[in-house]
């Protein structure tokens, strides 16, 4: 097996014509510098240089040897500039992981960013709700507290939001002009259901309404939140949901805080420990970070501390 390093050695004693001067560039002594001459001669079998006066000449076959090395040191510092950007996230392939609302209100803007400053990086998006069995285990998920978590391979988890829950309702609706409504006044309404995975999104809402003294009847069962806005918006009935789900609502609904109690859901983000200084993970996470501060704001959440 020959030495990269020697290839390195020998090439600065041709350019140099002489072992004292490339030790000198090198940084080495001279004797250092004739050992690995001598020992990539043994190793290669070739006679590669020769005395000529006071310095050193190639030989035939350490000219060409020289010119391979060349090609071979330098197709090496590809190689390393590769690795070196695989491993800070330039480039390769990352997979991110999250749930439906989520999906809706950051993820377009996040990933847009994340392909014009890492153009070779690939992402991979999963949404949880497809996920099956044999999926493997994301770089990045992001999900809601209490969702089913693989946890065959070591991840960093952090919270990112604690998010109230809302009532959709028709503009006409006999309490659609409050500014909050009791969870308890809901009761007898026509409610419309909005996740039929039975997920931790829908038990939350269920353990408010228990807390209340009430358990809701749902007249409607639909598989997302815009679906469940939607028959809201045909005067079908009434429907809870976190604000994240709401969207663009459409103009004959209204979405109005809830209380007594407040139905809430937490939301965090876990990244594989292993890409903990993986530039583009770093990245996704406060661009996530980011667009949830900016829809705090607006919306008047608090976050996680």
């Amino acid at each position: 097996m020959i030495e990269l390093h020697r290839l390195r050695v020998f090439r600065a004693v041709v350019a140099d014509g002489s072992i004292n001067g490339a030790a000198a560039t090198l940084g080495y002594t001279p004797s250092a510098v004739s050992q690995h001459l001598t020992a990539l001669q043994r190793e290669t079998g070739l006679s590669l240089i020769e005395r000529q006066g006071r310095g050193v000449v190639p030989t035939a076959a350490g000219r060409a040897v020289a010119h391979e090395a060349g090609c071979v040191l330098e197709r090496m510092a590809e190689f390393e500039s590769f690795v070196a950007d695989i491993r800070d996230g330039h480039t390769g392939r990352l997979s991110v992981c999250y749930f439906a609302s989520a999906g809706s209100a950051w993820i377009p803007p996040i990933i847009a960013t994340i392909t014009n400053e890492f153009p070779g990086l690939r992402i991979d998006l999963r949404l949880i709700e497809l996920a099956v069995d044999a999926t493997p285990d994301p770089d990045i998920e992001i999900f809601v507290e209490g969702s089913p978590l693989a946890s065959s391979t070591e991840y960093d988890v952090a919270p990112l939001l604690e998010e109230p829950y809302v009532v959709v309702l028709p503009r006409g609706h006999r309490l659609a002009d409050r500014t909050e409504i009791r969870i308890a006044e809901l009761e007898s309404e026509r409610w419309v259901d909005n996740d039929v995975a039975r997920g931790p999104c829908r038990d939350a809402t269920l353990k408010a309404c228990a807390a209340a003294g009430f358990t809701p009847t749902f007249h409607i069962e639909t598989h997302d939140y815009s679906t469940g806005i939607r028959f809201v918006a045909e005067g079908v009935g009434i429907t809870v949901l976190p604000v994240l789900g709401c969207g663009e609502l459409p103009r004959s609904v209204v979405a109005v805080p809830l209380i007594d109690p407040t139905p809430t859901r937490r939301i965090a983000v876990r990244t594989r420990a292993t890409l903990r200084t993986n530039l583009a993970v770093r990245r996704v996470v406060d661009l996530l970070r980011d667009h949830i501060e900016i829809g705090r704001l607006e919306a008047g959440l608090a976050p996680i501390r």
